[in-house]
């Protein structure tokens, strides 16, 4: 008798087995289609740090791209990879999930280069006094840019004088900002935040809706430890907004930095809402940098804006959106799906090129179905408050218009770092 319950089990394990060997060989097909597809699609290259998969240590378990919000990792050939490049944020889940650390974190790679400031252990540029947290000197981990804002607040603490408005003037509000000026408040320091938008969060804010945004616990002044887990991004940003109205954090928003000079032991950093003197300066605003402009006559009405935060405002109204990105594509097609929403995709391009497989089907289901246009080789010559002036074919167009969301990224810091001294590294793919 107890051999056919061996026999019994031996089938049961046969047969599981097979259905496992199978759905794993449909899973890594379908994961070599989609690298297949973004190499195709010039969506191999990540925006910033991304893991690098030691081949050699992978066993294909898998448990990085099950840890990976953004489905940028995959399985093919039995090792991991990254196949989507372009999605990938950087927020280290899959490190943590690799149970044979076969996973580095780089910036940049063999092909593009990233620059990445110079920084000391606490955060200090080479320049005396300006401190880089965050994002902007390359670190995109959340738990890790808050922990450095903190942390260069120490540093910042360690210079407090006399003669200056400020101790520190932050620029940003992202979590490397409002991390530090927690701290600032904890430090008893005299502070300033600075933002160039009308919102908290810094590039959580731009994440798509619903997006895993955090995976491990953060330190903050004032707060404590904080054990989130995996939140998505709605969640996060209705939290940082409750510590703000209950520490009394002070943001200036709409408040763009446009300059820092020197003066004596401190600086006067120059913004569009005047100039302030301060000992020290934060900088972490992130590498998303100034939202890309039109330059063209009437950009300045309050119907144009940079980004897409609600489409459900659209509901009934005509809009162009600019530009030939995800993000614009992204926009175009979320308006397109409010009631009485007319919508036109303006991108001076022939072709969108390097646009993720699924916002392109997207687009040409919805413009199949007439709820939306797109108009390829096409530039915005002029916007007036009900219409708007398009060059396409060699011909200018008069559209009825209700607003204008411009999708054509943005201009990063660096130049206006380097004019300041601060020095930097080209990284090719290394940490």
């Amino acid at each position: 008798m107890s051999m056919i319950y061996l026999l019994l089990y031996g089938l049961v394990l046969l047969v599981v087995l097979v259905f496992y060997v199978r759905r794993q060989r449909r899973v890594q097909a379908a994961h070599a289609d989609e690298l297949q597809r973004s190499i195709a699609g010039g969506l191999v290259e990540p925006p910033s740090l991304h893991p690098v998969i030691d081949p050699l240590r992978c066993i294909g378990s898998g448990s990085c791209a099950r840890a990976c919000p953004e489905e940028a990792l995959g399985v093919v050939g039995g090792k991991a990879v990254l196949k989507n490049g372009a999605a990938c944020i950087g927020h280290g889940a899959c490190l943590s999930a690799c149970p044979v650390e076969a996973i580095k974190l780089v910036f940049g790679s063999e092909l593009r280069g990233i620059d990445i400031p110079n920084i000391s252990r606490d955060f200090e540029t080479n320049v005396p006094g300006i401190f880089i947290a965050g994002e902007l000197g390359g670190m995109g981990l959340i738990r890790k840019a808050a922990e450095q804002g903190r942390q260069a607040m120490e540093a910042i603490r360690r210079r407090k004088g006399e003669g200056d408005d400020l101790d520190v003037l932050i620029v940003g509000c992202g979590p490397a900002g409002l991390s530090a000026g927690l701290s600032a408040i904890e430090n008893g320091l005299r502070y300033r935040i600075v933002e160039q938008e009308d919102s908290l969060g810094g590039t959580v804010y731009h994440y798509p809706r619903h997006k895993v945004t955090m995976t491990a616990p953060v330190n903050l002044a004032l707060v404590g430890k904080v054990k989130f887990g995996e939140v998505r991004k709605e969640a996060l940003l209705e939290f940082w907004n409750g510590v703000v109205a209950r520490t009394g954090l002070q943001i200036s928003f709409r408040e763009r930095m446009e300059g820092i000079d020197r003066l004596g032991d401190g600086f006067v950093v120059r913004t569009s809402l005047g100039s302030h003197r301060t000992r020290s300066v934060l900088l972490a605003m992130g590498r998303r940098g100034t939202p890309r402009k039109l330059e063209v006559p009437g950009e300045e009405t309050s119907k144009v804006v940079y980004r897409l935060v609600d489409p459900s405002q659209y509901a009934g109204r005509s809009v162009v959106v600019v530009g030939g990105g995800d993000s614009a594509l992204e926009a175009a097609i979320a308006v397109s799906e409010q009631p009485g929403a007319e919508v036109i995709l303006s991108y001076r391009g022939e072709a969108f090129s390097r646009v993720k497989a699924r916002n392109r089907e997207a687009l040409e289901q919805r413009r199949q179905q007439g709820r939306l246009r797109v108009l390829l080789g096409s530039q915005v010559r002029s916007i007036e408050q009900r219409s708007v002036h398009l060059e396409h074919q060699g011909r200018i167009e008069r559209l009825d218009n209700d607003a204008v969301i411009v999708c054509a990224g943005g201009l990063l810091p660096t130049p206006l770092l380097r004019q300041i001294g601060i020095e930097f590294d080209t990284k090719f793919g290394t940490g």
